[in-house]
């Protein structure tokens, strides 16, 4: 009886031991998973595709906006939000001026689960491409630099690390006679871009 008693212990003894082993390995492997997850991929989750509820967060910028809004585009090096609040039309944000993103902790917890895999497309879509389109549209804009300062008007020409602006009053269209002057705009100096229309998404 002694020895059923000493067996049965051994064997709870080793369940529990292989338990607390597995239960190690695990966090491991979620440790590992989670230190290659890109920013890109956690925007994505947070876009609520797939059915899942589209959480409004808040983006502290490097210009000090903080906007709230909510994920509707991720490309490969930038963010399409939609304010919550101000006047109508699409923001654009490259990766590279957002400080902190600001969310209740069941988002952020959402945010850190495994994300679908991301297109090859969407990795080719940068932050010129999308300004590339709103050249094409012709759309105002109203560009928000890194220092603070504000330009309106519409992006002439996007290169691959700049852009050219045609300064003028926001919503006028862009006519020579309303053209206050031009700037070469480099894309590092850009906290975010608001455009009167959003920018078409493949």
């Amino acid at each position: 009886m002694r020895w059923d008693r000493f067996f049965d212990d051994l064997e709870d003894q080793l369940a529990s031991e292989w338990e607390a082993e597995r239960a190690a390995l695990d966090t491991e492997a979620e440790r590992l998973r989670l230190s290659r997850v890109l920013l890109a991929e956690r925007l994505t989750l947070l876009a609520g595709r797939d059915g899942a509820a589209v959480a409004t967060a808040s983006f502290d910028l490097v210009d000090g906006t903080a906007l709230r809004a909510t994920v509707t585009g991720v490309g490969a090096d930038w963010v399409a939000l939609a304010p919550a609040e101000g006047p109508p039309g699409a923001v654009v944000a490259p990766f590279a001026a957002i400080l902190a993103i600001g969310m209740p902790h069941a988002d952020l917890l959402r945010t850190a689960r495994a994300a679908p895999p991301r297109s090859p497309l969407t990795e080719r879509l940068t932050f010129g491409f999308v300004l590339r389109d709103l050249v094409r549209r012709r759309a105002g804009v109203a560009v928000h630099l890194t220092n603070g300062r504000l330009l309106t008007g519409t992006i002439d020409r996007a290169g691959a690390d700049h852009l050219d602006l045609a300064l003028h009053d926001p919503g006028a269209p862009r006519r020579a006679d309303a053209v206050t002057g031009h700037r070469i705009v480099p894309f590092a100096a850009v906290a975010w871009v608001r455009a009167d229309e959003a920018p078409t998404l493949p």
